[in-house]
């Protein structure tokens, strides 16, 4: 079996434990991994899937002023390598089309990751189609490597559908992990019909059913208030903006406190609205969690919720990772209907859901959450049905495996 050179955005990263169940599913399966990162790690803390990966690690430049020697070295070396030239007239025809620094960047590492490739490397594939894609586009032209990829949400939302088109002609196939995302990938990818669906799922080892009992707060004691819980980055396209201004709505008799759980830019921006929205002693900020106090927060809790909506530039959620991990706990779930998350969650059948952009529709199911624990116990019983009968990991890890095998059967 040929050794797999995953090219990452960056590694590790507590934000894409998905990225992380899979490495390690691919490795428990008998695959061979060489993990290679445009940027290095920024979280301070590290998931345990993280250790117990075996595949080693390196870097890119991520900036190519700060190894110029590096990068100056391998492109004098791959100059002569025979796709090279294929390579150049790709850059220099997508740089008219996205005048940048980080398309010169793309290349630049595209000719370190070609120059520097493990002799032991027989594949690359690739987690995102927009940025990391480009870098594996160009350097799978320089040394006739073959390439696959695994999209997900904003690396397909946020790119033009010319570069979309042009990397799927390209790749040998791509693999999507929601289906909204799988019909507007099928749709760019024309007569080659090479895009995939396969849910990312849990490796439900790591989430085993939660046996204790769900509290029977309703929101009308003071001295025990309704949990509610969120983990997610502070980002525009999680609507916490939103799920604030909800917040702030309930009705003044409901006793509930909110804990959120995440880094994220806008962070300090969402704790000033809190203060002026006179809720801030109802919220604890406890940033980013490794995934075993993530887990007990879901255990601890009575209502998750997230308040998910598509950015001006169209960046949106596919079906959040931590709505599966809640559910999987038996934690009831309020959000939205934007992307992915309707490919789980139901309004009225196993969550609730609202349309996004909306405080007042969001306030309302919140209420009516708190109020009834009851509803709260067979939605989520349900919901949490559905996610150990259909996204257990293994199903993806199969897939990948059946595609990989059907890829080097063609070569061979």
């Amino acid at each position: 079996m040929k050794t797999i050179l995953v090219l990452l955005k960056g590694y590790p990263r507590l934000s894409e434990t998905f990225i992380a169940q899979e490495l390690l599913g691919l490795e428990r399966a008998g695959f061979s991994l060489i993990l290679v990162a445009m940027r290095r790690p920024t979280d301070k803390k590290r998931h345990p899937v993280h250790d117990e990966i075996r595949a080693p690690v390196w870097y890119l430049p991520e900036y190519l002023h700060e190894e110029p020697v590096r990068v100056l070295r391998a492109l004098w070396k791959v100059r002569r390598f025979p796709g090279f030239n294929r390579a150049l007239k790709a850059f220099l025809k997508d740089l008219p089309r996205d005048v940048s620094r980080n398309r010169f960047r793309r290349f630049g590492q595209a000719a370190v990751l070609t120059a520097e490739w493990p002799k032991d490397a027989g594949w690359l594939h690739v987690h995102f189609i927009h940025t990391p894609a480009s870098v594996a586009r160009y350097a799978s032209m320089m040394n006739g490597m073959a390439w696959t990829v695994s999209a997900h949400a904003k690396d397909i939302w946020t790119s033009p559908d010319w570069e979309l088109r042009e990397k799927l002609a390209d790749a040998d196939w791509a693999v999507t992990c929601t289906r909204v995302g799988y019909d507007q990938l099928t749709m760019l990818s024309g007569a080659r019909r090479n895009v995939h669906l396969s849910y990312h799922g849990l490796d439900l080892d790591r989430f085993p059913p939660f046996t204790g009992a769900r509290s029977a707060r309703d929101g009308s004691n003071p001295a025990d208030p309704v949990r509610l819980l969120s983990v997610g980055r502070a980002v525009p396209k999680k609507g916490y903006d939103v799920l604030l201004e909800a917040l702030a709505s309930l009705p003044a008799d409901l006793a509930w406190n909110f804990v959120h759980i995440g880094g994220g830019d806008v962070l300090s921006r969402l704790k000033e609205q809190a203060e002026r929205l006179g809720i801030a002693g109802r919220i604890t900020w406890k940033g980013a969690l490794d995934q075993r106090d993530v887990l007990q927060h879901y255990r601890d809790s009575d209502l998750f919720t997230l308040a998910c909506r598509i950015t001006e530039d169209g960046d949106r959620d596919g079906l959040p990772n931590v709505m599966v991990e809640a559910a999987s706990q038996g934690l009831p779930v309020v959000s939205t209907t934007v992307s992915g998350i309707t490919e789980l969650f139901a309004d009225g059948e196993n969550s609730l859901l609202v349309a996004p952009e909306n405080a007042e529709a969001l306030a309302a199911a919140l209420t009516r959450m708190i109020r009834e624990p009851d509803l709260r116990r067979n939605l989520a019983a349900r919901a949490e049905h559905k996610v150990r009968t259909e996204f257990d990991h293994k199903n993806s890890i199969a897939d990948l495996e059946r595609l990989f095998t059907a890829s080097w059967n063609r070569e061979n």
